[in-house]
């Protein structure tokens, strides 16, 4: 078949651009060789090259600026985010499958990573987790829903573990769900109150160092999330 052979040419010229960058040490922000110098450089033509950026812009690895040239892009979660976004609206709006399968990835992140800075937590990170639930509980009172703080939450608890890709990781799942439930007009948190207690009961387990209390917290956080969803996909069915 025609195209056969021409999907793993171009995967090939995709990889050797990567390649090239990683060879050369280029970071985010670099300017890359022109269309002609990867030319020659990889011996494929103008057409081939322009095909791999393209694909490659796709995934954040290059970006491609008309007019100015391409770059090394910032090789972020974009193109996750915006798959999976697409891979849940993609399924019957009344399957609450899609939004379960997001919040258990997610959940399952958490709990493991609750249990590595539980222990090592100081005072003052503490304080400033004790901070962000004073605020829900304030919000809570006035019945206002608080997702950036409720995100702010999530990346201050895990920041002392010094791992640029939890946020990243976890921030991508975060959107997806809040995402899906915006197109799907459904609400993505329970009340309020009852979301600022839930969080106030994970920094309550904190306190006292008790790891298992602070793990089951996170697990009920989300599992109170997930039942949310549930409900209102039965609604709606």
């Amino acid at each position: 078949m025609p195209g056969m052979s021409e999907e793993p040419r171009n995967s090939r010229i995709q990889r050797q651009v990567m390649q090239l960058i990683l060879d050369r040490g280029l970071r985010a922000g670099a300017p890359l060789p022109t269309e002609s110098e990867l030319m020659e450089d990889l011996g494929v033509s103008r057409n081939s090259v322009r095909e791999a950026l393209k694909a490659l812009q796709a995934l954040d690895i290059v970006d491609i600026r008309h007019g100015y040239g391409t770059y090394v892009g910032q090789a972020s979660l974009t193109p996750l985010v915006d798959g999976l976004t697409f891979r849940a609206l993609a399924r019957d709006d009344r399957d609450a499958g899609a939004l379960a399968e997001i919040l258990q990835v997610r959940e399952v992140l958490e709990e493991g990573l609750i249990r590595r800075v539980a222990a090592t937590l100081t005072e003052a990170e503490l304080d400033r987790l004790e901070g962000v639930v004073v605020r829900m509980e304030a919000a809570g009172r006035a019945g206002r829903p608080f997702p950036e703080l409720d995100w702010q939450f999530h990346e201050l608890l895990y920041a002392s573990l010094g791992n640029a890709l939890v946020p990243q990781l976890l921030g991508a799942f975060w959107t997806v769900f809040r995402r899906v439930c915006g197109a799907r007009g459904r609400p993505d948190d329970p009340s309020p109150g009852l979301t600022a207690r839930r969080h106030r009961d994970i920094v309550t387990a904190l306190r006292a160092r008790d790891v298992e209390g602070a793990q089951r917290a996170m697990a009920v956080h989300f599992r109170g999330i997930e039942a949310r969803a549930v409900r209102e996909s039965r609604a709606l069915g």
